[in-house]
């Protein structure tokens, strides 16, 4: 393994962990919050990196990714359980807890974002710390697009299914089995590149466009 393999690693090691981990707690404490017990009773409602920890999605894909030269890096923890019977609404409140998750990434990459600009202003010197809060705005900024995808079983996929009439939601819903499947293949045709090039850059603007009135104070 050589250096600069070992600095990507250790640069990206901790948003990573951060990113997937809070995903999947905002998800369990949303469910909670709408009447669903499922993941509170066991024990994923935590922050505790180990519970969410996915061997093959959390490791292995995104370091397959990397070394097939991937422009967008990725990976999933274990899916929170939920049983979308026991919330209040099911239809309306599946589009709250499916939202939860995207909404913790684009909050981190806020939080990182403001760690790199406060970096600046405290002139840290150290470039290990600030290529960490690039990548930690980064990665949550991907993590946040991936999963608003509009293809169940993401994030995206269960609020659209949320939005749609019932007859054509439990159509859509049916394709849920099928969908890590299609999401990999878009995924290597690079057809998924033209949904998260333009969320990515999107979210992105807004963020700082959000911290631009600090920006202007520290410049």
């Amino acid at each position: 393994m050589n250096n600069d393999l070992i600095q990507t690693f250790a640069v990206y090691a901790l948003p990573i962990l951060f990113a997937i981990t809070l995903h999947e707690a905002a998800h369990a404490y949303a469910a909670k919050h709408f009447g669903d017990t499922t993941a509170y009773s066991m024990g994923r409602m935590s922050l505790n990196p180990l519970k969410h920890i996915d061997p093959i999605g959390t490791i292995l894909i995104p370091i397959v990714l990397y070394f097939a030269g991937s422009p967008f890096l990725f990976g999933y923890a274990k899916p929170v359980p939920i049983d979308f019977g026991k919330l209040r609404q099911p239809k309306r409140d599946m589009a709250w807890v499916a939202l939860a998750g995207p909404a913790a990434n684009l909050l981190m990459a806020l939080i990182w974002l403001l760690f790199g600009l406060t970096l600046g202003a405290t002139h840290v010197q150290e470039a290990f710390f600030m290529r960490m809060a690039q990548a930690g705005v980064l990665t949550n900024l991907v993590i946040f697009a991936f999963n608003l995808v509009p293809i169940p079983p993401l994030d995206g996929g269960r609020i659209l299914t949320s939005l749609l009439p019932h007859r054509y939601a439990y159509k859509f819903a049916q394709l849920e089995p099928y969908g890590f499947f299609i999401v990999l293949a878009l995924a290597y045709l690079r057809v998924l590149n033209f949904w998260m090039g333009p969320v990515i850059s999107v979210a992105s603007s807004a963020l700082q466009l959000l911290v631009s009135p600090l920006t202007f104070l520290l410049n």
